[in-house]
């Protein structure tokens, strides 16, 4: 795969890449390289891994596939900072998370590493403490702003929270920081202050975040989603009920799972339908999917139930393996 190609497959589906630029000259180096470019996704174990995390699994594979080496830090420590509950049980969702994350196509080659592994070391919590002479409380705040579990009288710990992962990036020697576009106000935060260290700057690829089945901000505290392991019949009903207001795409739940989810790996999609209602539709592209939805040849029933059935597609393999 050239680079061009490369650029072309990473850039696809993705809220932005900072910079595009620096990604493209570090493909070009990486024939010269003798070793592995390392791209990494931070993971705060809580609550059911579901649809939502599929685009982020789909850049990494996209990544591996690249050549890069993959690493999946489970921020058992982060989750802690963010009152997710005690340390015990928060490594118990790490240990259901990681199998979940192999489940859905990662390598076998992906390093999968624990947050308490290596961030209570020396160097690294002076690095955290040196991060901190150049960092206002006001950055640290706002970049916790999206991620934050207490959005009222928050916890120290929380501005630790940012200043630990930007050091994270830097202790694992990372290239390419994946995340979703949540995570921007942090990986900004290290890439302009990591320098002032001595470390390099990481290249930031941000995916979209997927709304919830409602039309609302997903969350485990609504049940407003799909979980990578729901059984069939509820992953039909599901997206039965889901909001998918006719001739509309802007927040539409079931037309970003066509885009982010289904899509980036499957290579044409089948809309059947009985001939009096114009038979049967294929699709290549997503945007042409959006056009006849919006355009109302397509009746949403028909595009939900479609829907269901690459859905169920994808996750059958990820659930016979958990």
């Amino acid at each position: 795969m050239n680079v061009n190609e490369a650029m072309e497959m990473l850039e696809r589906n993705v809220e932005e890449i900072v910079t595009s630029a620096d990604l493209k000259d570090v493909l070009a180096s990486m024939p010269d390289s003798t070793d592995k470019l390392r791209a990494y996704v931070g993971f705060e174990p809580s609550g059911v891994v579901h649809i939502g995390h599929l685009p982020l699994i789909t850049k990494l594979r996209e990544l591996q596939r690249i050549g890069f080496h993959v690493i999946v830090l489970l921020a058992d420590m982060h989750a802690y900072l963010n009152e997710k509950g005690s340390l015990e049980d928060i490594r118990v969702t790490a240990d259901y998370n990681k199998r979940c994350f192999t489940a859905a196509g990662l390598s076998d080659e992906t390093e999968y590493i624990f947050g308490a592994s290596f961030q209570m070391q020396e160097d690294y919590m002076l690095n955290v403490l040196k991060l901190a002479t150049v960092t206002t409380e006001k950055r640290a705040r706002r970049s916790m702003d999206e991620l934050s579990r207490s959005k009222e009288d928050r916890k120290v710990s929380q501005l630790i929270y940012p200043l630990m992962q930007a050091i994270d990036i830097a202790s694992l020697g990372i290239d390419v920081a994946v995340g979703g576009i949540d995570q921007r106000k942090i990986h900004m935060l290290a890439r302009e202050n990591l320098p002032k260290l001595g470390f390099k700057a990481p290249i930031c690829i941000h995916t979209p975040l997927l709304i919830g089945l409602d039309g609302e901000k997903m969350s485990s505290s609504l049940g407003n989603f799909i979980s990578v392991h729901e059984p069939a019949e509820d992953v039909e009903s599901k997206l039965k009920a889901a909001f998918c207001t006719p001739e509309v795409a802007d927040g539409n739940p079931v037309l970003q799972i066509y885009k982010h989810t289904i899509f980036p790996v499957v290579e044409e999609i089948r809309i059947e339908r009985p001939v009096k209602y114009g038979g049967d539709m294929n699709y290549k592209r997503y945007e042409d999917l959006e056009r006849d939805y919006t355009g109302g040849q397509l009746h949403p029933l028909d595009v939900k139930t479609t829907a269901a059935r690459y859905l169920n597609e994808i996750l059958a393999p990820i659930r016979s393996r958990l």
